[in-house]
């Protein structure tokens, strides 16, 4: 099976056909813990990607650590369209300055156990409601606001964001949006023609 390695600039690996992966078993378990996982079939990723297998290496926490604070990105801010390898780059960023930073380390992880024990034992076990009730109890706390920050670059920042939500870009050095994909946005309802007149060209 091959792997889409996202890369420590954050941005994914895509293997052309017949290119081997750089993601080997001894580079695999150099980092504390690997976070794995599949493209949806059929998803925007999974189209544009040569395989729909993606991993992850974390150079401090562990991989159950890291599929915590995935889970708590798809609380905080819930996209069904959006696939868990966009997701694990927040657990990819937050590693990051985990690494750099032992203080950081140390309270993501107290984070994480006191999101654990709100959870009933095991945020990755809970239910979808008993984990929105334990995030929702640690509004506010220093855990809490800084994963919900990070979320906001590590989830939207990236080309597989921009792909799945039909960014397409800079656009000014192109002529802008208006006649480039304005209203073709998939994911929203329309609105209405009130709401959205003919635009003016001059």
């Amino acid at each position: 099976m091959k792997f889409i390695p996202i890369s420590q600039d954050r941005e994914p690996v895509l293997l052309r056909q017949g290119q081997r992966s750089p993601l080997t078993r001894r580079h695999l378990l150099k980092g504390t813990g690997v976070l794995m996982g599949s493209l949806a079939v059929g998803s925007p990723l999974a189209l544009l990607a040569p395989s729909t297998a993606w991993a992850l290496e974390l150079k401090t926490l562990t991989q159950v650590e890291g599929d915590t604070l995935l889970q708590m990105g798809r609380v905080l801010f819930p996209h069904p369209q959006l696939d868990n390898a966009v997701y694990a780059l927040l657990a990819k960023d937050l590693d990051a300055g985990a690494a750099a930073d032992a203080t950081a380390a140390k309270s993501l992880r107290a984070g994480i156990a006191a999101l654990d024990h709100l959870a009933g034992g095991s945020f990755l076990k809970a239910n979808a409601e008993r984990r929105l009730e334990a995030v929702k109890a640690m509004e506010g706390q220093a855990f809490f606001n800084t994963v919900r920050g990070k979320c906001v670059t590590a989830l939207y920042d990236n080309e597989m964001a921009y792909a799945t939500f039909g960014y397409e870009g800079s656009s000014w050095e192109k002529g802008g949006y208006i006649m480039r994909g304005f209203q073709d946005l998939k994911w929203l309802p329309n609105p209405p023609a009130e709401a959205s007149p003919a635009p003016f060209l001059g």
